[in-house]
């Protein structure tokens, strides 16, 4: 997306990649964009998009993920600085805002509660069937021209506890800056 989200009258370029960066660029001069800020989340951006949508006069960045998780950057300032020895005091929405947020996170872990006791009491009964839940798979297997290497990208609604690769030619294992798996190899039976 294009939006003005620095207010200098210029638009920036909002980029939201597969590997979860999120980047903004700056065209101070007519050459190249500039990278002003960069952010990181934990699966790929399906789609970004710059507005007001929080608070008026404060401008943000929605970013929605492969999960459905829908994020924003706002330039709200969310720190308040006082003088030495005062007291920070929150304005009546922002209480309202805290309070409201409390009684949500509440509501939630009560639920949490309610459905992990309810779940344990039918796992535990006669007639519980166990079934393996069906899980949409994000997968790329792209080319690194630079240093002749294959990227294998997976991502999953849920925890990935183990990837199997099998291969019928020997293969080597690049780490990666992202790359929090623990590699063992075995070989495999010829038959």
């Amino acid at each position: 997306d294009s939006f003005d989200i620095l207010g200098d009258g210029v638009k920036e370029l909002l980029v939201g990649r597969d590997d979860g960066v999120l980047e903004i660029y700056n065209f101070e001069s007519a050459d190249d964009p500039v990278l002003r800020y960069d952010h990181a989340f934990s699966e790929s951006i399906a789609s970004i998009q710059g507005g007001c949508v929080g608070k008026d006069g404060y401008d943000e960045i929605l970013a929605s993920t492969y999960s459905g998780w829908l994020t924003g950057l706002t330039t709200e300032p969310v720190h308040r600085e006082g003088g030495s020895g005062e007291e920070l005091k929150l304005s009546q929405e922002m209480q309202s805002k805290i309070s409201s947020l409390r009684n949500e996170l509440e509501h939630l872990q009560i639920k949490v509660l309610q459905e992990r006791e309810k779940y344990q009491q039918s796992s535990q009964s006669s007639t519980a069937v166990s079934s393996v839940p069906a899980f949409s798979v994000n997968d790329k297997f792209t080319l690194n021209k630079d240093d002749a290497s294959y990227s294998l990208i997976l991502e999953v609604q849920t925890a990935i506890d183990n990837v199997l690769v099998q291969s019928d030619v020997p293969i080597d294992l690049l780490d990666v800056d992202k790359n929090s798996a623990v590699v063992s190899f075995s070989s495999c039976d010829s038959e």
